[in-house]
This record gives structure tokens, C-alpha cells and sequence, in this order.
């Protein structure tokens, strides 16, 4: 779970009591840190890398040093792919909700939650191969996914009718309490997936101009 207001960005100052002394030299860890606290949007490796005049693999070896770190703070890192980014513990999302007074929330749906699996353990997934899996037609519920943020676009396949390809997002990570793909349970393991509670969307979802429930597969209506 993580907030979007203003960061507090120090600035260097220096006095005469302490103007001949030699700076503190932060860690790379630690210089990584200010940087992925600053990032309004998860930062990428390569991005990271170039700011601090690092090699991408100082800097996975700074990543795993910040994981480390915080098994015993409150801050964790959550990682999708090449970028990453920090995030509160799943272990405060109650007290979280609380503090920040959130409005009530609902679950999401079984047929939200069963194409959310296939997508995270599919991915990156098209749409006709979903329906296949699915045998149903899946627009409403990927609208419906989309909209929570739980699943992102990751451009069109290369196949017949360039289908575009869904796989999950950070937003996914952070509901289910994940630092990344790499801790979803064993497919044989599912019920190990504890299940959150959801914000209700504020607005309606407008389907798409091809989102017409086909012949073969009848519509979700379970969202």
C-alpha cells in the first residue's frame, strides 16, 4: 500500500562547527534507498543504475542488501520485472487502512479472483487464450481488473489479430502481500493465496467496442 503525497527532499547544508569535518559516505544500499523513496512510480534498474553510477549488478547486490534490512522494519521492496519500488508490510495493511481512515471495502468476485490466477500464472496472457482456459467470455472481468489496477496492459502479440497480452501489476503484488511474481504459492498451493479485500471502484467500467459476448463463450456476469 503506498501514498502519493509530496516527499520531503533534504538539502545539504553545512556549518561552521562542522565545515572541516569529511562527510558521512552514504552505502550504495543507502543512496539506493533515498532514490527509490523520492520515485513517484516504480523506478527501472537500468534507471537507477545510471543515477548512481552503478553497474546493474552493484545494484541487484544493493537491492538484496535493502531486502534484507527491512525484514525487520516496516518498508518493504516490491519488484516486477526489471523495476522496483518501496511499499509498506503487508503485515500493516489493517492498521494502515485504519490510520489513513480508507473508505469500506468489498472482495473481489470468484470469477474475478480464477482470471487473475490464470493471467499471474499465464503471463504475459491474451485474451482469446484466457477465454480458452476460461470457456467464458472475459471482457467484463478484465475490464473489471484493469480498472482495480490488478492487471496492466504489456503491448500486443505478435500472432493473427495482434490480441493484447495482460499480466499483473505492483498493485497485484500489494493486495496480496507479494515482493514479487517469484513468492506466488505452487499452483497446487493456491488455497496458501490469502484473499484481500478490494476498493470499490468508483466509476463504471465502459466496455470496449469488440467486448460483445461471443456465440461459443458465454459473458462473465459474475464481477
Amino acid at each position: 500500500m503506498e501514498t502519493h503525497e509530496p516527499i520531503a527532499v533534504a538539502s545539504p547544508t553545512v556549518n561552521e562547527a562542522d565545515a572541516s569535518e569529511t562527510p558521512v559516505q552514504l552505502s550504495l544500499a543507502a543512496q539506493l534507498e533515498s532514490l527509490l523513496y523520492v520515485a513517484s512510480e516504480p523506478a527501472t534498474l537500468n534507471a537507477l543504475a545510471a543515477a548512481l553510477d552503478a553497474t546493474p549488478g552493484e545494484i541487484e547486490a544493493a537491492l538484496e542488501e535493502l531486502s534484507a534490512q527491512y525484514q525487520a522494519r516496516g518498508i518493504r521492496l516490491q519488484r516486477l520485472g526489471n523495476r522496483v519500488r518501496l511499499t509498506t508490510a503487508p503485515e500493516m495493511a489493517e492498521r494502515i487502512q485504519k490510520f489513513l481512515g480508507l473508505e469500506e471495502v468489498n472482495r473481489l468476485s470468484q470469477a474475478a479472483l480464477e482470471t487473475l490466477a490464470i493471467i499471474a500464472y499465464n503471463q504475459p496472457i491474451t485474451k482469446p487464450q484466457l477465454e480458452t482456459i476460461r470457456g467464458v467470455n472475459c471482457d467484463g472481468v478484465i475490464n473489471t481488473l484493469l480498472a482495480r489496477n490488478l492487471v496492466q496492459e504489456l503491448g500486443r502479440a505478435d500472432t493473427v489479430g495482434h490480441p493484447m497480452r495482460y499480466g499483473v501489476s505492483f498493485d497485484f503484488l500489494g493486495y496480496f502481500g507479494l515482493r514479487g511474481v517469484h513468492e506466488l504459492p505452487p499452483v497446487e498451493k493456491l488455497d496458501a493465496l490469502p484473499i484481500p479485500h478490494v476498493a470499490q471502484e468508483t466509476a463504471a467500467v465502459s466496455p470496449t467496442p469488440d467486448s460483445q459476448p461471443s456465440a461459443q463463450q458465454p459473458p462473465d456476469t459474475d464481477l
